[in-house]
């Protein structure tokens, strides 16, 4: 072992190597699987996976000795990406798509199974409703709530919507089992989702995925807008727009500058005007 590797393989990188492997797998992996891919002593997986567990970073899935994410870590990672997206050069690109659109715009994530949503800019005067920093709203009557669960694999999509309470807050939201179900097949193949006034009456709303560069969901850029100004139908000549700007927010992921913002801006404005 050379001095690099040596300085790579203290208790806190073999820590965070097991919460990284765990969060990578699409199921619950036991204490002896992440000891092998990670090749690690079995005592030692089953020390450090302890202490993680102590610390709500992994637990075990239900009714078995098999370890997911801890909600602790579900929690944390929403924070983070929440602070990720508060930056200048992320506000930037939000700010002119909602300048492009001429409607508010804002950035959700899922956090404990409910829509945190993490940034927001208004360009016109507050009608209907209104999505601010730090408010929370459900899943199953939410565009970014949508796109979340219909990017699980259908026997994860399927436990989940039978778990959620699908409270009714309109006379369009969807209550019923089955026709969730359908809904986010629909809006798994079509890679967005609206909604129709499902979770305040007379606004209506869509959103779109920002991915990881691996694919992997991040979060969802989407609009909210009053049906009397746009109606359920129009909602899908947002879509190209906020498509471009989640594809630029995407880019931005592995940047750590944040002095770009109306660099960021210029180029958000220059693809808006093709």
């Amino acid at each position: 072992m050379n001095e690099q590797d040596k300085k790579n393989d203290g208790p806190l990188d073999r820590a965070f190597a097991i919460v990284g492997h765990v969060a990578g797998e699409t199921k619950a992996v036991s204490v002896a699987e992440i000891a092998k891919a990670l090749s690690l002593p079995l005592p030692t997986a089953h020390r450090l996976i302890g202490n993680l567990e102590e610390r709500g970073l992994l637990q075990k899935a239900l009714g078995t000795k098999r370890y997911v994410v801890g909600n602790q870590l579900v929690t944390l990672s929403a924070k983070v990406i929440g602070a990720a997206f508060r930056t200048a050069r992320r506000h930037a690109v939000l700010r002119a798509v909602a300048a492009e659109i001429g409607e508010q715009c804002e950035i959700g994530v899922v956090r404990d199974n409910v829509v945190a949503y993490v940034d927001s800019v208004r360009v016109s005067q507050p009608q209907g409703l209104q999505f601010n920093p730090g408010e929370a709203a459900p899943l199953h009557c939410t565009s970014t709530g949508k796109i979340y669960m219909s990017r699980l694999s259908e026997r994860a999509r399927e436990k989940l919507c039978r778990a959620l309470t699908l409270t009714r807050y309109t006379e369009t939201t969807i209550v019923d089992f089955d026709i969730l179900m359908k809904v986010l097949g629909e809006t798994r193949k079509r890679g967005w989702a609206k909604t129709n006034e499902e979770y305040v009456k007379g606004v209506v709303g869509c959103a779109v995925p920002i991915l990881s560069p691996r694919g992997e969901l991040i979060a969802c850029l989407g609009v909210s807008v009053p049906v009397a100004r746009v109606s359920y139908a129009e909602l899908d000549r947002f879509i190209a727009p906020l498509q471009k700007a989640a594809a630029l927010l995407s880019e931005t992921i592995l940047q750590a500058d944040e002095d770009g913002g109306s660099a960021v801006l210029e180029k958000t404005q220059r693809r808006s005007r093709k």
